[in-house]
């Protein structure tokens, strides 16, 4: 009997204490999608809405199914022939009947895979959701993956943090159920200012005012709203410009139930510390928003309470005297680490990694790297070796020691302050660019230098103790690094034969198959670039390795490929190809003019030599030769290769030969799926 559907609201509650806003950001995009899988699976799929407060996770479905869909069960049986023996039903057929719970006289019969079988269709049981919430809200719960979870009191089960309470209404009606050692009651807790007891809940509607009116803004892009209108009015009221942090922002709302913003403003005389101590220190102790006014940092900032406080000049004091505190050591550190100066030999004492020694030696590493590539393009050794020796020395300073995530900025400043040439102090806040996807790249040639001997000294050293990624472990963010350095040589248009540089830089380090890391690297190529990968092979199997050539000509074949006919070019090159089989491509490969005859051969020859006007331009000159397609094939077909005379089959092979090592000179195109 099929169950008419019918639907009525579901509200369910899980009570925490504080969860973390990091890693519930972090698996927020996969929440509804796991619930959603779990109730197709019970055949209650529905639509819903997922909120989430520091201490509750909610579901809300308005029309949540009280009985499981439809669904069709098909059984396939034993085929005849080993259900009946002898006219009698056999132990295999009576195992079907009982499997599907059928008498033997309501037997069907079926066709499949050419044979004719015992078949049993039939609805399958439409249970009441109400029976199933349990095992769908424990399933939903243990799907969840927020990296480290805890357990407390006797419980085996774990989770991000303690559950408190559990709420689930359906219908209005109270779902007894029990988890994680917490029975299911009809209550929910507001505002901790206004209360810790719990509240009474008989319905959805009497769940969302008792949270309205008692200091819990359950959906968070209202909470999200509320925060960005505040702070509109303070830019307003204060003339200034709040810098929104997105991540930041999502995590302060991920963190309050009745967000208030609110404006505070600490001394003046911090402003003399580089404005990424500041905002940092904010940002990371505090999670305060900076202000900015006329374009410069302003001695302001933006806190965003959690409190229902009718006194908001309290909170606010309370703020800055804490931020205070805070800038007042900053202060203090940038004071003494521009005191010290720069000592890059210190950095003896911290280890780079167990197998390569410490972060000097990683620095004269790089220093010798930084060489090589300054006589590669041609760059100011001097400014580079300066810019090279001090990258890393702001590691020792008290300010990096505090804020890990100022490395680079901070010596940047320094060396500002210390009066170092500009490209000096650059090059040490840019060594680490790119460090994300979208990040942004080295503003200038000496920065980027530094950069790549950064990502190169990563990835040669790391191989080199066997530290090579594998599957999706990366943990030294290697694949981010032969990223870096690939973006870096297309920007700034650099030759950079990958092959010859890896074979110069392997001496400084243990002895390992560097061939390794060239695929490595090539391999980003195909992730980086939006080609047809088969045209990256066909770019590599010349054995060109110079990461700029690859590129244009990668480029040259995509533009050119696009209005030919391909299969007409494949079996044309492959023609070449196998012409060419026993002709040295490496001999000059001489041509006697007097010794062109036909009219076709004089016409390639002639129109071959056009070509060679446009070697410089790997795309005109690509085109130039795809161009000879029918030219070639008219020569096919008129003119005999294999020659009897010697002398005349000979220069006509080389004809054939010069034409194939230009195309050889740009790609191989037998290496193409089109």
């Amino acid at each position: 009997m099929t169950t008419a559907l019918q639907t009525s609201p579901l509200l369910l509650e899980i009570g925490t204490e504080e969860l973390p806003a990091i890693p519930l950001l972090a698996e927020l995009p996969n929440l509804k999608n796991k619930f959603q899988k779990i109730l197709e699976a019970k055949r209650l799929d529905c639509a819903f809405d997922f909120y989430y407060t520091p201490r509750r996770l909610v579901i809300i479905a308005k029309e949540f199914p009280k009985f499981q869909s439809p669904k069709t069960l098909e059984f396939f049986g034993p085929p005849l022939n080993i259900a009946y023996k002898d006219g009698t039903l056999t132990p295999a057929a009576l195992g079907f009947f009982k499997k599907c719970g059928i008498e033997a006289t309501n037997v069907q019969t079926t066709q499949k895979d050419g044979k004719e079988v015992l078949y049993c269709q039939k609805n399958a049981e439409q249970l009441p959701s109400d029976i199933l919430l349990e095992t769908i809200i424990k399933g939903f719960l243990e799907s969840l993956n927020f990296g480290k979870t805890m357990r407390w009191g006797n419980l085996k089960e774990s989770f991000i943090r303690p559950i408190s309470w559990i709420l689930c209404l359906l219908d209005s009606k109270p779902i007894p159920l029990k988890l994680y050692g917490v029975e299911a009651k009809a209550q929910t807790y507001v505002h901790r200012n206004i209360s810790f007891e719990p509240f009474d809940v008989i319905s959805l509607e009497s769940y969302l005012q008792t949270l309205e009116n008692n200091g819990v803004i359950l959906d968070q892009d209202k909470r999200k709203s509320r925060i960005l209108s505040a702070m509109a009015q303070i830019e307003n009221a204060q003339n200034i410009k709040v810098e929104i942090d997105e991540k930041l922002l999502d995590e302060i709302v991920a963190i309050t139930e009745y967000p208030t913003a609110l404006f505070g403003e600490f001394s003046v005389r911090f402003l003399e510390l580089p404005p990424p101590c500041i905002i940092t220190s904010m940002k990371v102790n505090q999670r305060y928003f900076a202000t900015y006014k006329d374009k410069h940092l302003h001695n302001g900032f933006v806190l965003v309470s959690n409190s229902l406080s009718k006194n908001p000049k309290k909170i606010i004091n309370g703020n800055v005297k804490v931020l205070r505190a805070r800038l007042e050591d900053a202060l203090f550190f940038y004071h003494n680490d521009l005191k010290n100066g720069f000592i890059p030999e210190k950095l003896k004492e911290i280890t780079f990694v167990e197998g390569l020694g410490s972060m000097w030696d990683k620095t004269e590493r790089e220093c010798l790297i930084v060489r090589t590539l300054g006589n590669l393009f041609k760059v100011n050794l001097e400014i580079l070796n300066q810019a090279c020796l001090l990258s890393k020395a702001d590691l020792m300073s008290e300010m990096v020691y505090e804020f890990t995530e100022l490395q680079g900025i901070m010596g940047y400043y320094y060396a500002k302050a210390l009066h170092y040439d500009d490209k000096v102090a650059l090059a040490i806040k840019e060594q680490y660019l790119p460090n994300a996807e979208e990040s942004a790249l080295p503003s200038n040639l000496i920065s980027a230098i530094i950069s790549l001997a950064y990502k190169l000294d990563n990835l040669l050293g790391l191989f080199s103790i066997g530290k090579i990624p594998s599957g999706s472990k990366d943990p030294f963010a290697l694949r981010r690094a032969a990223n870096g350095v690939i973006k870096i040589i297309l920007h700034f248009n650099l030759p950079f034969n990958l092959k010859e540089v890896l074979e110069v830089l392997k001496i400084h380090y243990k002895d390992f198959n560097v061939k390794i890391l060239e695929s490595f690297i090539l391999e980003r190529l195909d992730s980086l670039l939006e080609f047809n990968p088969s045209l990256l092979r066909a770019v590599l199997a010349t054995n060109e390795r110079d990461l700029m050539r690859i590129f244009q000509k990668l480029n040259a074949l995509n533009s050119a490929l696009k209005n030919q006919d391909k299969q007409l070019l494949t079996q044309t090159f492959k023609r070449l190809a196998n012409i060419t089989k026993e002709v040295d491509l490496n001999s000059t490969l001489p041509i006697d003019e007097s010794k062109l005859l036909a009219s076709e051969e004089i016409e390639l020859y002639h129109s071959f030599k056009q070509c060679a006007l446009n070697a410089n331009d790997y795309t005109k000159h690509l085109e130039s030769l795809l161009d000879l397609s029918p030219i070639l094939e008219r020569f096919f077909d008129k003119v005999l290769v294999n020659a009897p005379d010697i002398a005349f089959k000979n220069n006509r092979k080389h004809l054939i030969a010069r034409i194939y090592k230009e195309f050889l000179s740009i790609a191989d195109i037998k290496e193409i799926s089109f």
